[in-house]
């Protein structure tokens, strides 16, 4: 059996991704080798311009989403339609962790929204931006390997997604009812049974494939921010932010996290 880099930390989730991954492969219905990545599935570009024609999306002027493949064409409409788009950094690898895209910027460098759009193209021609220096998101979409329809979910198994929300919700960038979707292969959801959801857990409103869209019956409370309780000494360790965090939380009395936030606005 094939392993994700991620794998280990919840068994039940580790087999389901992997069933996951190799129906996929078996289906022939991913473009690589879906194994240890969200699946960049075939009919993306269709889920994209499907979402496109939703509500949620024609009403969200900021758009905050994740960095991988098979969301390509989600980052690109979210620039032909002049929205302010913010991209997770992969891994969460600088202290300034997302990456801020305007079609009106990157026309004035002369650079096209086609390159922009991947995650290449949007590190090296997007502006790092602190916490402080962000907009409020209206529109959040996420990666996931699999999804069910209580909006349970889960993605490679690192927790990056929960972890940006929750960072996200610290700075008051998220609100209860910030709507959050996702597009996937039909074949990546799966029965709500088998995706229960945790505490820490942000909930999907909507997934959309190249051939449905369909609304969850997610009622699962939204995070009101970071559990630390819940983060590995290796998340903290390997992630610029959390370092920075960690480290204000033992210099500042009383210690408080949010306390942190509000007096270094632009730590990140």
């Amino acid at each position: 059996m094939s392993t994700s880099t991620w794998s280990g930390r919840h068994r039940d989730k580790d087999a389901l991704r992997q069933r996951i991954w190799s129906t996929l492969k078996k289906h022939q219905a991913t473009r690589r080798d879906p194994v240890g990545h969200i699946p960049n599935f075939i009919g993306a570009e269709i889920a994209a311009e499907r979402l496109a024609k939703t509500d949620l999306w024609q009403g969200a002027q900021v758009v905050k989403c994740n960095p991988d493949s098979p969301h390509t064409a989600v980052r690109l409409r979210a620039l032909v339609d002049g929205k302010t788009l913010y991209m997770a950094v992969p891994r969460l690898s600088r202290k300034k962790c997302f990456v801020e895209l305007t079609a009106a910027v990157l026309k004035q460098k002369d650079i096209a929204l086609e390159e922009a759009a991947t995650m290449g193209g949007a590190m090296r021609h997007g502006r790092l931006v602190a916490f402080g220096e962000m907009q409020a998101v209206d529109l959040v979409v996420v990666g996931c390997v699999a999804v069910a329809s209580n909006g349970g979910r889960t993605g490679k198994g690192a927790g990056f997604a929960d972890l940006e929300l929750a960072m996200l919700s610290e700075y008051k960038l998220l609100i209860e009812n910030t709507p959050i979707v996702t597009t996937v292969h039909d074949l990546q959801i799966v029965d709500a049974r088998e995706l229960p959801m945790q505490p820490h857990d942000w909930g999907v409103d909507l997934v959309v494939t190249p051939t449905q869209c369909l609304i969850t019956e997610n009622n699962h409370p939204k995070p009101a921010g970071l559990d630390w309780n819940t983060l590995q000494p290796e998340q903290i360790a390997s992630i610029p932010i959390l370092r920075a965090w960690s480290s204000l939380q033992r210099s500042i009395k009383p210690a408080t996290l949010q306390t942190c936030l509000w007096r270094y606005p632009l730590v990140c």
